[in-house]
């Protein structure tokens, strides 16, 4: 993988918000030095944010049911972290479901840019990083973890994601690894 686009997962304040700050604060900074290797190679950079409208008819079931508000359009909780450094030139993709892929343009953009891999980051691994790995890969997509740079509220069940996901359905590499990847040989 020497043409990857980065593609970043639901950094949005909503998420965010209930994160320990140490926590926040460190993934922030990890996902904005791998925004800037990505960049220096001259690299596309895809955010994908949940966003849902404020009645709620194409949000899942459940927050239906529950009467679950989050990510509604329109408020800062749906945006993503204005601490990260989002480029107007990057792309934005909304999605409704866990998946990057499911119901989105994702496909379509990503045949545009014409990369030879994928690397994710972002939030949460068990959930929406895991389901768009998967995705990316049934659509036979190299795809990488950035293992700085991926996270969720729920420690054991990333680390059970990280180990399911590791060496099948996709490699995991440090932002530093990232970057000697990309660099051209010498």
């Amino acid at each position: 993988m020497k043409e990857p686009a980065l593609i970043i997962i639901d950094m949005l304040n909503d998420f965010l918000q209930t994160w320990a700050p140490a926590s926040k604060r460190r993934l922030v900074q990890s996902t904005n030095a791998l925004l800037d290797i990505v960049r220096s190679y001259g690299r596309p950079v895809i955010w994908i944010r949940q966003e849902f409208r404020p009645d709620l008819q194409d949000a899942f079931p459940e927050m239906r049911e529950k009467g679950i508000r989050i990510t509604i359009q329109g408020t800062h909780g749906c945006q993503i972290a204005s601490e990260l450094a989002v480029d107007p030139s990057d792309t934005t993709i909304i999605k409704k479901r866990y998946s990057a892929f499911y119901g989105t343009d994702l496909d379509q953009v990503l045949a545009r840019l014409r990369p030879d891999g994928l690397i994710l980051a972002g939030i949460n691994t068990h959930a929406c990083i895991r389901m768009a790995a998967i995705d990316a890969y049934q659509r036979d997509w190299e795809v990488m973890l950035a293992a700085d740079c991926v996270d969720s509220y729920d420690r054991e069940h990333h680390e059970i994601s990280l180990r399911y996901m590791k060496g099948k359905i996709a490699s995991v590499m440090s932002n530093e690894e990232i970057r000697k990847m990309l660099a051209p040989p010498k």
